[in-house]
């Protein structure tokens, strides 16, 4: 059994892909994104699917501008999240433009509060975004724990994207972490493993 202290770990983990995606050279990362966006396309999930929820990209994340595009020229819905103020929940709005998008919470674009909001999950897929993803589909996020409060609602498919070189076979993750369904990188598109074995680890959290 590991003895870990699982926010520490977090940190040193979320410091060390912050960084490295820093320094990615802009044209590498333009590149990687434009193949993020193509595999999207390829997934089953994204093709059976009505409406895309996907967050809107800042500049160290996999830009999404693309999967955006390519899901109205699709003829698809697309919702995009908004953090409810004062607290740590959000909800996935319909936007059918980007002019419908603000800066909002930490300075993301976000939809105007008063757009539809997603109810019905039946026909959705869920992109979410992470620092890394593991084998088993869990995510080391951004620490503030949206959307793992969310996804613990959630019916519908989720998907998580990263670059290739932050996704890790193993990574401790904390009892109240969600997993993804299925993991798109640059590289490959990877199912996650549905045998989920709880952690054998005294976590200290």
């Amino acid at each position: 059994m590991h003895n870990i202290d699982i926010r520490k770990y977090k940190i040193d983990l979320r410091e060390k892909c912050k960084k490295r995606r820093k320094e990615m050279d802009p044209a590498e990362k333009a590149e990687k994104d434009k193949k993020i966006a193509e595999r999207v396309k390829l997934l089953y999930q994204y093709k059976s699917a009505d409406t895309v929820m996907v967050y809107v990209s800042t500049e160290i994340e996999v830009d999404t501008r693309e999967i955006i595009k390519n899901a109205w020229a699709d003829g698809k819905k697309v919702a995009v999240p908004r953090c409810i103020p004062y607290s740590r929940l959000m909800e996935f709005h319909y936007i059918t433009s980007f002019n419908d998008l603000s800066p909002g919470s930490f300075s993301v674009l976000e939809p105007d509060e008063h757009l539809p909001i997603v109810k019905d999950f039946s026909k959705s897929l869920m992109l979410v975004p992470a620092f890394m993803f593991s084998s088993l589909g869990y995510r080391l996020g951004y620490g503030k724990g949206y959307y793992d409060r969310y996804m613990s609602k959630y019916t519908g498919n989720a998907v998580g994207i990263c670059y290739s070189e932050d996704f890790k076979i193993h990574m401790y993750h904390g009892r109240y972490d969600r997993p993804v369904d299925a993991v798109v990188t640059e590289n490959w598109i990877r199912n996650t493993v549905k045998n989920r074995k709880p952690q054998k680890i005294k976590a200290r959290i």
